[in-house]
């Protein structure tokens, strides 16, 4: 009886311990289950950050080729737009201001192009592998046999605005003949382009009370001249220091080997390029701050 009793006690006490055993293994495979389950997410997140990384050193391999094939080397990358665009010279007596620079303690300029004359395709190219912005301010006598070439242009961003119809010295016309001169103009952009200009620059920088106020009659908002100006090689700068300053603009032109003495258009732009990239500059577009 006594030996039944121990036995009986002997198994309850193996029942127990398996049990407490089994208990004891589910509860290491329960709590295995949250670390595993971290350490997955630990590893997407990482993935994610790698993939993100990987993509960014892409973009600037790619940025730094493009810029290697036209012998350049890459300029900083500009600064987001800024949500409010800083404000402009009060204009007096009814017409549009005059700006040569935009407001701004960041060392950004920005680019416009004139006329259009010069039809260089590896321009295109150039500015669309550089994805440089600028402006162009174009005149109709020296684009009309040609104003597809300057749709792509457009469509990578870069402006359209006015710069008369046939090339004149406003200072030399009246009121009259000058709206005509900007107005027409307006409408043959507006035509060819799409979108109504809303900057004037005034050919050879040259303006008056009547271009002033035939602008604003036309609906444009300002005449926008500059501070530096590209020629060949050199830049020519308004300042005695000889150094681009926060906010400029910078004047080049279509132009081809006919008038920068056998050097083309690109080579010219790169030349200008460079200008800026060694004084520590980036490239904005006009059109964001003014």
């Amino acid at each position: 009886m006594d030996r039944r009793i121990r036995g009986a006690a002997l198994a309850c006490l193996l029942l127990t311990a398996g049990l407490a055993t089994g208990c004891k293994t589910e509860s290491r495979a329960d709590s295995s289950a949250t670390p595993d389950a971290s350490a997955s997410s630990k590893r997407a997140g990482r993935g994610e950050a790698g993939a993100r990384a990987g993509t960014e050193a892409d973009t600037k391999a790619a940025t730094a080729a493009a810029y290697r094939k036209w012998g350049l080397e890459p300029l900083a990358a500009p600064p987001a737009p800024p949500a409010t665009k800083p404000s402009r010279p009060a204009a007096e007596g009814g017409g549009v201001p005059v700006i040569s620079e935009i407001p701004t303690q960041q060392k950004i300029v920005f680019l416009t192009f004139d006329d259009g004359a010069e039809k260089d395709p590896k321009f295109v190219t150039m500015m669309r592998e550089l994805k440089i912005p600028f402006t162009m301010f174009l005149t109709d006598a020296a684009i009309r046999a040609d104003y597809g070439y300057f749709k792509p242009l457009q469509h990578f961003g870069d402006g359209v605005q006015n710069h008369t119809l046939t090339h004149p010295n406003l200072r030399t016309l009246g009121a009259s003949a000058q709206k005509q001169e900007i107005c027409g103009q307006q409408t043959k952009l507006k035509a060819e382009y799409g979108t109504t200009p809303r900057l004037l620059r005034p050919p050879y920088g040259n303006w008056n009370e009547d271009t002033r106020a035939a602008a604003a009659s036309c609906g444009l908002e300002a005449i926008v001249l500059w501070r530096e100006s590209m020629q060949i090689t050199n830049m020519q700068y308004q300042r005695g220091d000889k150094k681009l300053h926060p906010g400029d603009i910078i004047l080049a032109h279509f132009r081809g080997p006919s008038e920068l003495k056998g050097t083309t258009m690109t080579e010219m732009t790169a030349n200008m390029l460079r200008h800026i990239q060694e004084q520590g500059f980036a490239v904005a577009r006009l059109e964001d701050y003014l």
